[in-house]
């Protein structure tokens, strides 16, 4: 043999796989993500723990420090990287999406593949090699997670911003996400995910490949404003964001920092992902003079927006509206405007060169506030009352940031705010003594009495908890909020049935709760729950098997007022395949929405597969229908 050929033709993991001879496969592998193979922190790491041990304030005493610690590799603009670290916290916060609850800042995902390498994450891996040296003097006690958005809530302190909080509790994972579906598209910036006239493809919120929210240029590069801030209405809204939170969040962002387009995007080498080894995780090595600095190539505009870009005040909406502004093309090639005729007072030094000065730039997108009619009046408002501009971005910014992270009981940290949000789903305090055992034997005898069969008791406690999302922690049994708008009328709860369910376990409820004298009561949430249990019990017991599903109270009854009816929409399944429902014939296969169904539930696949057989011997079909009940006992557990 030569000695010049490997011994080895082919490494483990190549040539044709699976996926490859069949594009079509069904990927379980979706639910078998993320095991303590691949966590170096080991089975037995509680984050939590190691969060409350954490000196949050020395954390933040380091990040200041940071943030005016320039470093040759990579020089901060205006001597100050306040502008990098809130795009970065942005950019993680910012994939979230309300269709799935995927996407978002809580696991740390912008480490890895894809989004360590999309287009608009350009030279964020230098950021997050600027916060390595305060991962590593903490370590395990703060995620990269927690870190990066908290990177972002220090850069807007340290520029006289006024934070509406931060809680911490953001659990690093380490393996690229598998189940987050991103499009179709092959290539960077396609846009296969419109159909119609522009119709976006669900649950997709980003207009491209690529992008964390809108093209700043315009929609696919058109400088219209109008037609921009249609593309920026949608994609905020399926975000989570109304007009009055979106035109805070873009004015206020913009308020910091600038954009980067220096020279000819060609110039720019391969992303993280396609660079070697030898770059060990950096990427976008850039031959345009330095590379970084003054040189710096980040996309395609190139400017600020603003006279000071490092200080809180109202100069974005200022210059906004001050001047008329003329297309241009940057140096690197993209659709930008600058400012027609500026004062003198309103030129911007250069990043980098004090002896320069720059107009004022705004996209496209940025043009949309001013020429869209509703956001102009929203931005126009803002203009004239400061203070509750100031408040709107705070209380925006803490939402971007925090919207994926689950009801406020899972915030950690001295900084949470007090007040409840109705974005968190609120919900009441337990303020009575929960049941025991010898109470909840006590109504599980009441219930199996009460008339109920075990497919309406199983019925309806799986269509209380299967709201719930493991992506965004939303949803779920805890707030009953199954007796309330919308989702008591959702034809995947069958209304009239459970109705009928819902007025006899308030029956049992009332009952109970009037003859304590203790304070002890029992929720209808919990009641929902310990049902469900008693009807499997039942079925287990008439198939001729003794078992105890386990119970834990300590659920509480959310109001109306506490549930914002728009936000629970997109909690209303598409389909359920574990009750054998779909709302309508779609694109994708009823097992791949199975599977993703089974995926936001956080189950395996055996667990997947014992719920779907178990549900349909119970007879928790929706509307009795018998396909798959493969028994001539239903409601037994056989």
């Amino acid at each position: 043999m030569s000695d010049n050929k490997c011994p080895m033709h082919h490494t483990a993991g190549g040539g044709m796989t699976n996926r490859d001879w069949w594009p079509k496969q069904l990927r379980l592998d979706i639910l078998r993500q993320h095991s303590t193979r691949s966590n170096p922190m080991g089975g037995d790491f509680n984050y939590v723990e190691e969060f409350k041990s954490l000196d949050l304030d020395a954390v933040k005493k380091d990040l200041h420090a940071l943030m005016t610690d320039s470093q040759d590799w990579w020089p901060a603009d205006y001597g100050h990287y306040g502008g990098l670290f809130i795009r970065m916290a942005w950019h993680s916060a910012g994939t979230y999406r309300t269709g799935d609850g995927r996407g978002g800042g809580g696991t740390g995902n912008q480490r890895f593949a894809p989004l360590n390498s999309w287009p608009d994450n350009i030279n964020l891996d230098k950021a997050r090699r600027l916060l390595w040296p305060v991962k590593q003097k903490y370590g395990r006690r703060i995620s990269w997670a927690d870190l990066m958005i908290l990177a972002g809530n220090v850069a807007l302190e340290s520029m006289g911003f006024k934070t509406f909080g931060f809680a911490g509790g953001r659990q690093d994972i380490w393996e690229p996400e598998k189940d987050i579906y991103w499009g179709t598209e092959d290539t960077w910036l396609g846009d296969k995910r419109y159909s119609g006239e522009r119709d976006l493809e669900n649950p997709l919120a980003a207009v491209q490949m690529g992008l964390i929210y809108v093209n700043p240029e315009g929609p696919n590069g058109n400088p219209d404003p109008v037609a921009s801030g249609r593309d920026v209405r949608e994609t905020f809204a399926r975000m989570a964001m109304n007009d009055y939170e979106t035109v805070a969040l873009v004015a206020g962002g913009h308020t910091f920092g600038k954009a980067h387009g220096a020279g000819d995007p060609a110039l720019v080498g391969p992303e993280p992902e396609a660079a070697g080894l030898a770059e060990m995780g950096l990427g976008w090595r850039s031959s345009f003079g330095s590379g970084m600095g003054g040189d710096t190539i980040g996309g395609g505009p190139e400017g600020a927006w603003k006279p000071n870009p490092t200080q809180w005040d109202m100069g974005y909406l200022k210059v906004l509206f001050k001047y008329e502004w003329e297309l241009v093309k940057s140096p690197a090639g993209a659709q930008q405007w600058l400012a027609k005729d500026e004062d003198v007072e309103d030129l911007v030094g250069d990043a980098h060169d004090p002896s320069m000065k720059h107009r004022p730039m705004m996209t496209t997108a940025d043009l949309s506030l001013r020429f869209d009619p509703v956001y102009e009046k929203i931005s126009r408002h803002f203009l004239e009352n400061p203070d509750e501009f100031a408040d709107a971005f705070a209380r925006a910014w803490f939402k971007l940031t925090h919207r994926d992270m689950g009801p406020r009981s899972r915030y950690l940290g001295h900084e949470v705010p007090k007040e409840d949000l109705i974005w968190q789903d609120p919900l009441p305090a337990v303020d009575h003594e929960l049941i025991d055992d010898k109470d909840i034997a006590n109504l599980k005898g009441r219930i199996l009495k009460s008339g109920l069969s075990v497919s309406e008791l199983v019925s309806t406690a799986w269509a209380s908890a299967s709201t719930f999302r493991g992506s965004d922690m939303r949803g779920g049994a805890n707030g009953a909020r199954i007796r309330l708008a919308p989702q008591k009328d959702w034809k995947v709860n069958q209304p009239e049935q459970l109705a009928k369910v819902l007025k006899t376990l308030e029956g049992i409820q009332s009952e109970f709760n009037s003859a304590q004298t203790g304070g002890r009561k029992v929720s209808l949430a919990d009641l929902i729950v310990l049902a469900g249990c008693a009807g499997v019990e039942k079925a287990a017991k008439d198939a001729g098997y003794d078992v105890t599903v386990p119970f834990i109270p300590g659920r509480m009854d959310a109001s109306q007022e506490q549930t914002d009816i728009d936000a629970f929409v997109v909690l209303e399944p598409a389909a359920d395949g574990f009750r054998n429902y779909q709302k309508t014939k779609y694109s994708v296969s009823a097992e791949e929405l199975l599977v993703d169904k089974a995926q936001l539930l956080t189950l395996t696949p055996p667990e997947m597969t014992v719920l779907v057989g178990g549900m349909r011997v119970l007879n928790t079909n929706i509307g009795g229908t018998k396909h798959g009940v493969f028994t001539n006992r239903p409601e037994t557990l056989t």
